[in-house]
């Protein structure tokens, strides 16, 4: 049973911007922390950013910081990955999660992740 699901992903030219979506209908997203991986091909998964469930808390990879910004509607039950000035090295399967922990320091880790999506590819050409 997916407990996630992604939508958005796509390819896209250097320098162009894409959002990311990873919802569960039916299910809130209120009072969970959440976050976003990525995978590259031939590389391991990483992590990209993550915000603490109340939303003081929020995380960037550095080579993200300043292009992308997490966000969420718990209206909608929806998690988005906004990316702007898009790189080929952005290039990955991204991958949302969602965790009950209220340790912010450590929503860079995987393993504190209790669901997760099945991932959308996002591709970038130069």
């Amino acid at each position: 049973q997916v407990w996630l699901e992604e939508s958005g992903g796509g390819s896209v030219q250097a320098g162009d911007s894409l959002r990311i979506s990873c919802a569960h209908p039916g299910q809130t997203f209120s009072g969970y922390a959440m976050g976003w991986f990525r995978q590259a091909p031939g590389k391991e998964r990483e992590f990209v950013t993550a915000a603490s469930f109340n939303g003081v808390s929020i995380y960037y990879a550095d080579s993200v910081k300043g292009r992308f910004t997490i966000s969420r509607d718990n209206a909608k039950n929806t998690m988005y990955l906004q990316m702007n000035s898009l790189k080929p090295e952005d290039t990955a399967v991204y991958y949302c999660a969602v965790s009950r922990t209220v340790v912010d320091a450590r929503l860079r880790l995987e393993d504190v992740y209790d669901y997760w999506g099945q991932g959308t590819q996002v591709t970038v050409s130069s």
